[in-house]
């Protein structure tokens, strides 16, 4: 899965604050409990970009990140990544035959 530069950016911060990774982990996976779904993928995209743009006014490595007068950024990427991550373990396939 390719990630652009902002989502890249917030999930290397994550690693080296493991409290924010912990925070949003846990966040996934209470989300992700029932289930994955398209639209909490798309609920944690709109989260993750709340989260990145409040951020971006305090880390150095995302003060790149535009700001809303200069459009929206997708983290739509990311979100799919965390809840393949840390979402639910996908059932097996029956056998056939």
């Amino acid at each position: 899965m390719s990630l652009n530069r902002y989502e890249q950016a917030v999930f290397d911060y994550w690693d080296r604050q493991a409290d924010e990774k912990r925070y949003w982990r846990a966040k996934v996976e209470a989300a992700t409990r029932s289930g994955g779904s398209p639209e909490i993928t798309r609920g944690l995209e709109r989260e993750l970009w709340s989260y990145a743009k409040e951020r971006s006014a305090h880390v150095p490595s995302l003060h790149d990140l535009p700001g809303a007068g200069a459009g929206r950024v997708s983290f739509l990427n990311l979100a799919e990544l965390l809840v393949r991550l840390w979402g639910p373990i996908p059932k097996p396939k029956p056998k056939v035959g």
